[in-house]
């Protein structure tokens, strides 16, 4: 179990979160957010936008997290909207489908510099995981999808991780974000078909010390299309020690009924 900041360092934290809350209303004053998907002054995602979002909820199946499923698979066996089993992973979970406004606002997140977004966008993924949390399962830390070494110099920053950060702070639990490494510089998932995606990022992950021993992880990425990636990844977690791996994702592809490990 990772330990909780002593009270001093508790206090120097919240003067840090004082401080930046009040440079961003500075910032905001004199450079006001325009909303990502419609350009209204006000907010990065203001609430017009934000409403047509197509939400996942409850009813969802117990190991993939698609809608309409509700009974759980028989232990070893996959469901019937998750045609591989979940191997490393316990199970995944994603806020929304990644269509419409939200593409739009992980489009800039992700390749807009617009960093911004990640305390927005992990407002809905912490109000959101109230109802789609997994019955009678907990987690002690967050970890995001790693990018090489070479990628995050080339973009400047994970994305991933900043939704991390953020949905720590918000669901009060640590992130751990540099003993899962990427060890491989793999091409992009965007171009690759399921089985080819699976391919190009199995073994590419690697915990490189020993803080994920006996943590219950929640893995985090912005999105998930096939489940390659977050498998690879839980499959390093598992080899570092982590007990159970649960995945959270803020969109998932809706191209196909259900993740294809």
């Amino acid at each position: 179990m990772i330990a909780i900041p002593d009270a001093p360092q508790a206090s120097v934290s919240g003067s840090t979160a004082w401080l930046k809350r009040a440079g961003t209303a500075a910032l905001d004053f004199l450079f006001p957010p325009t909303c990502v998907a419609c350009q209204r002054y006000g907010d990065w995602l203001c609430d017009d936008c934000a409403g047509q979002i197509e939400r996942l909820r409850p009813p969802l199946c117990a190991r993939c997290g698609w809608p309409g499923q509700q009974v759980p698979p028989p232990a070893g066996r996959a469901s019937g909207c998750c045609p591989a089993a979940l191997n490393s992973l316990d199970g995944l979970r994603a806020w929304a489908f990644h269509s419409g406004p939200l593409r739009t606002a992980i489009h800039q997140l992700k390749y807009g510099d617009l960093r911004a977004l990640a305390g927005p966008l992990a407002d809905l993924m912490a109000k959101g995981w109230a109802t789609l949390a997994p019955e009678d399962s907990d987690f002690d830390a967050l970890v995001p999808v790693p990018l090489h070494r070479a990628r995050q110099r080339q973009r400047g920053y994970n994305q991933a991780a900043l939704l991390a950060r953020e949905l720590g702070a918000r669901l009060q639990r640590p992130v751990i974000e540099h003993s899962l490494a990427r060890i491989r510089d793999t091409a992009p998932q965007v171009s690759l078909k399921a089985e080819a995606r699976r391919q190009n990022v199995q073994d590419a992950f690697r915990c490189r010390d020993s803080h994920i021993r006996g943590q219950r992880v929640l893995l985090v990425d912005d999105v998930c299309t096939t489940g390659a990636t977050l498998e690879a990844a839980a499959t390093a977690l598992r080899a570092g020690g982590a007990v159970s791996v649960w995945a959270y994702t803020l969109a998932r592809a809706r191209g196909q009924n259900s993740p294809v490990l």
